[in-house]
């Protein structure tokens, strides 16, 4: 067998089991947080939808991007943040169940009722209700972000979400604040609660229970377009619809991940993929075509067919028939 097949479904162990070849440069992490420890990031946009994120982070209002799955929609916010030297990407991925509170903060109420029991017991002095809130990703992005700096905020999906979550958002995304309860009922006189934010051990100083940006955040909502939003949470937001690469983009965004080598190796695929995904209709992700291109660079010798069909699936297949 070929020395590209790792895996041969035999279920035996050689004397030397094979080194997996390196990662393709988009599957690279490091356990280190840091733009300096990461992979430079690679993304293409065209200069028209350059034109409205723009236009958001002028008007500091947040940016909702719509578009089929695998336009890149998740990866714009990644190519702000590094483009414009911005620190780590702070996300917030929404499912039915995300509720508003999910991305303000987290309350651990029985951690610190164990807690303080514990530290009665003792006769210790009881823990600082601060050890125990966590900003979300929101409530992050608004605290940390400083003038001329802001923190860049990816809300993924949320078309997803609650039928209210997007009525929620209004009065924190027009305030660019928000109330934590717990805090706020403490003397007015108090010290700042310095709190937790999320992806890091850093503690952030909360005056009078209230969290407010001095700089509003750089917010990407991407939504699959599963369902429409109400006018008051569409008119504070600035609109992107994400269209599909064209031939030219494609080329580009192959070369930007691949090098002249990648393109050159990838002219038949891009042909392939963009007869299938226009004349067929078939809903196909840009990172399928940058998968196969990078098997065939790195002599993986499945034959064109095979590595097409193994690689090409349609994103959206139909389920199996039931009677």
């Amino acid at each position: 067998m070929d020395s590209w097949q790792l895996y041969r479904g035999t279920n035996e162990v050689g004397q030397q089991p094979p080194t997996l070849p390196p990662a393709p440069p988009w599957r690279r992490f490091s356990r280190r947080v840091g733009a300096a420890d990461r992979p430079a990031f690679r993304y293409r946009i065209g200069a028209e939808e350059a034109d409205v994120v723009n236009a958001a982070l002028h008007l500091r209002r947040p940016l909702l991007v719509t578009g089929k799955p695998g336009t890149g929609k998740s990866s714009l916010a990644a190519s702000i943040a590094s483009e414009l030297g911005l620190g780590d990407l702070l996300t917030w991925p929404v499912n039915s169940r995300t509720t508003l509170v999910d991305g303000l903060y987290r309350y651990d109420a029985i951690g610190r009722l164990r807690d303080t029991g514990r530290a009665h017991e003792m006769g210790s002095p009881e823990p600082d209700v601060g050890d125990y809130i966590r900003l979300g990703p929101l409530g992050t992005a608004l605290a940390a972000s400083r003038p001329g700096a802001p923190r860049v905020l990816l809300v993924d999906e949320i078309d997803k979400g609650d039928i209210d979550l997007p009525n929620d958002l209004l009065v924190v995304l027009e305030e660019g604040s928000f109330e934590i309860p717990e805090l706020v009922r403490l003397p007015d006189d108090g010290p700042d609660i310095p709190v937790m934010l999320t992806g890091t051990r850093e503690r952030w100083p909360v005056h009078q229970g209230v969290v407010a940006c001095e700089d509003f955040p750089v917010v990407v909502m991407t939504s699959n377009g599963e369902r429409d939003f109400p006018a008051a949470f569409l008119r504070r937001c600035v609109r992107l619809d994400l269209r599909e690469p064209t031939e030219d983009q494609l080329k580009e965004i192959v070369r930007a991940h691949l090098g002249d080598d990648g393109l050159r190796a990838a002219e038949d695929l891009i042909e392939t993929f963009l007869d299938r995904r226009d004349r067929d209709q078939t809903a196909l992700a840009t990172d399928q075509l940058l998968n196969a291109v990078h098997l065939r660079i790195t002599g993986v010798d499945m034959g064109r067919e095979s590595l097409v069909s193994a690689v090409f699936r349609p994103l959206e297949e139909a389920g199996p028939v039931t009677e």
